[in-house]
Order: C-alpha cells, then structure tokens, then sequence
C-alpha cells in the first residue's frame, strides 16, 4: 500500500510539473477534497468552501474533468428513448453538471443527492432537478423508498472520504428491479483508497452471486480526470 502511495504522488508531481499554473492550481484543489484519511464531513464542508469560491466549476471544467459527460453517455446508451420518464438519482451531485447534461440528452425526472449544502445550492440554480436531497450516501438508510429509481449514477463521488463500499446494499435498494446503477471514477482509486483496496469490486462481486444485481459492463476510459484513466462500472439490479 506505501508503494503504491509513493507512486501515486509521484505521478501527481509529474503532472503538476508539467501543467500549466491553472491547471495545477485545480490539480491541488482537487487533492484538497481527496487527501488521506479525510473524514466523510471533512469532504462535505471541503466541497461547501469550494462552491462558495465560485471556483469549483473553473477548477474541474470539461476540459480537466469528463465524469459527467461519460455519465451521461452511459446513460443515454441504456436508455436510448423515453427518457423524459425515466426517474434518475444523481448521487453525489456536486453542483450539477451531470444533472445539467442529462436534461440536454432529455432526461426530465431527475433528483440530486449530496452531503454538501453549498453544493446543494449551487445545483439548485441550474434548474434542472426535480428534487435536490442533502444527505450522505453511506449505509444508513435514506428517507427514500425501495424501488425508487431507473438509475442510480454517481459520477466523481467516489474517493477517499467519499463513498464507502458499504453504501451499494442502499444504492441497490432505491432502485427499481430491473434498473441500474452506474459509477464512473477513477481508475486508480481502486488500489489507491483504502476502502476499496480488495474490497470494493470484491463486494460487487458478492453482490452479483447473491443475486441483487449483475454486471452488464465495466469499461476503462481514457482522460478521466486530470489525464487520468476513469473505470465506468454498470449493473442491473435484479
């Protein structure tokens, strides 16, 4: 695990090396909200502060961040008609971009979910939900009943102090049997983090022989975020 820490900060060196000074400002930023042993209220009053400096939408522009777009994509591929009417959980919300995008693509019925009031407000002024929920998603049961949702998409919301491998039992349970769940994050926080170092896409795993969903897909993507590989995970609950 230290090796792999060494190696990770290593390669953050050697992009902020390169980067022009906006580029590595955003870079530090982003650390800021993903640092090492930050606590889930931690990340949620980091993101507040963030929102507020009005940077936050500068700092992971389309051009340093693609987790919204990739989302959306995704999503327009499973459902590729009659989107107006299907009811959406955008997990980890942020200040809407992925929210901003799924309306372009028709989507009509979509709800954000996110721990950080200052992002709260921040999605409320695009006007493109029809319910914004601040809460956190961990294992605690949300004030959401069973089979809510077609999909259940978190883009950027996964991380260290984020969302723990706990939270997909809830995740699964607010979605409709037949629906899906989609998580687009970066690749290497699969070994990075230690919540989901051999533990996260093994409890996937378990979840797929226990019956509660099965994997349709899981694609590596290119230029993720800040030139870094993205994984995007699909399942269809059961």
């Amino acid at each position: 695990m230290e090796l792999l820490k060494i190696m990770a900060a290593e390669k953050a060196k050697r992009f902020q090396e390169k980067a022009n000074h906006r580029d590595t400002g955003a870079y530090a930023q982003n650390y800021g909200a993903h640092r090492e042993g930050i606590s889930m209220k931690e990340v949620a009053d980091y993101y507040t502060q963030w929102a507020n400096s009005d940077k936050y939408e500068v700092d992971l522009g389309p051009e340093r961040y693609r987790g919204p777009k990739l989302a959306a994509e995704s999503l327009c591929e499973l459902i590729p008609e009659n989107r107006e009417s299907a009811r959406v959980l955008d997990i980890a919300s942020g200040t809407g971009f992925l929210g901003l995008e799924l309306w372009e693509k028709g989507f009509r019925s979509i709800d954000g979910l996110d721990p950080s009031e200052g992002m709260i407000e921040a999605a409320r002024k695009k006007n493109v939900y029809t319910n914004l929920i601040c809460d956190f998603m961990s294992d605690q049961k949300l004030d959401i009943n069973a089979g809510t949702y077609d999909v259940a998409v978190i883009a950027g919301g996964m991380g260290e102090g984020h969302i723990p491998c706990n939270a997909l039992p809830e995740i699964i349970r607010i979605v409709k049997a037949g629906g899906y769940v989609v998580i687009v994050m970066r690749e290497e926080y699969l070994v990075h983090v230690g919540d989901y170092k051999d533990r996260l896409e093994p409890l996937m795993k378990e979840l797929e022989i226990s019956g509660k969903w099965k994997k349709i897909s899981r694609k590596i993507v290119p230029n993720y975020s800040f030139e870094n590989k993205g994984v995007i995970f699909v399942f269809q609950k059961l």
